[in-house]
């Protein structure tokens, strides 16, 4: 059985609690995303968002923001996309930050003060229901958390609403190549862990376009071998998976491996 929305909301929440915790200790050695972005702007970021940083791209660069637009982060984390984002709108433009774990927001607004950002505000709040009106941002951008929600229609409702007519959105997400196999769906870890929350590159077209959005792209960036489905699912960010033992582990192994893959997400909301 596939685990419920609370379940899945809190294994998540949980994960990215001991994350921002191991972020604060100022340990990166177990973290991700750390290299997915350039040196020149890692080196003008707090070194408390870097190390918290647990993407799978750069949407900042795929979003290509201009000076005095409004974004919004889904699933900001640390919050250096946020920070990287009120950096290129500059002073007349804006970046949010919404995030449902009290602990990440706690770091990214220490990151915020350490920066010394006007611009950037965080919100505490699920990527399902956004705490902003009605078109009121221009860009929206994510990093490895939709596949996360366990409600991906609303997600993306919620996203083409606050977006302003022409507004566009530009992710970096982890999509399917192709099913999961139904054990894997019941290990929990990897709910939170970006595996089996993932949907099809079809369905992630189709659930789009359902949302109103047209343009739609997706550009696959890297596929993720058995290895790397183990790494990005494991357990307080360096432990192990605790797969059960009725679990063929050489079978799964060869469906998951080449089944994942994180990729470039582009769409737009229709011009009025």
């Amino acid at each position: 059985m596939t685990p419920d929305t609370d379940e899945i909301r809190t294994a998540v929440r949980e994960r990215y609690s001991r994350a921002a915790k191991t972020s604060s200790r100022g340990d990166a050695s177990s973290l991700v995303g750390c290299d997915l972005y350039r040196s020149e702007e890692a080196g003008a970021l707090p070194a408390g968002a870097l190390v918290a940083s647990l993407g799978c791209g750069n949407p900042t660069m795929l979003a290509n923001l201009q000076p005095g637009e409004t974004v919004l982060d889904l699933g900001s984390g640390g919050g250096i996309d946020v920070l990287l984002s009120g950096q290129r709108v500059g002073p007349t433009g804006r970046a949010y930050g919404l995030d449902m774990t009290p602990e990440m927001l706690d770091l990214a607004r220490r990151n915020q003060a350490e920066a010394a950002m006007t611009n950037v505000e965080f919100l505490l709040g699920t990527i399902e229901d956004v705490p902003l009106p009605d078109g009121s941002v221009d860009v929206i951008i994510s990093n490895c958390v939709v596949n996360l929600s366990p409600d991906k229609d609303a997600v993306f409702g919620e996203a083409f609403r606050v977006l302003r007519s022409g507004g566009r959105l530009a992710v970096s997400d982890i999509v399917l190549v192709r099913p999961l196999p139904e054990p894997m769906l019941q290990v929990m870890a990897l709910w939170s862990g970006c595996a089996t929350g993932a949907i099809l590159e079809a369905d992630y077209r189709s659930k789009l376009g359902a949302a109103g959005f047209v343009n739609i792209d997706i550009e696959r960036v890297h596929v993720y071998d058995y290895t790397d489905i183990l790494s990005l699912a494991a357990d307080d960010l360096g432990g192990s998976v605790e797969v059960p033992e009725w679990v063929d582990r050489d079978a799964t192994a060869l469906a998951l491996d080449g089944a994942v893959m994180s990729a470039s997400v582009r769409a737009r909301k229709p011009a009025s």
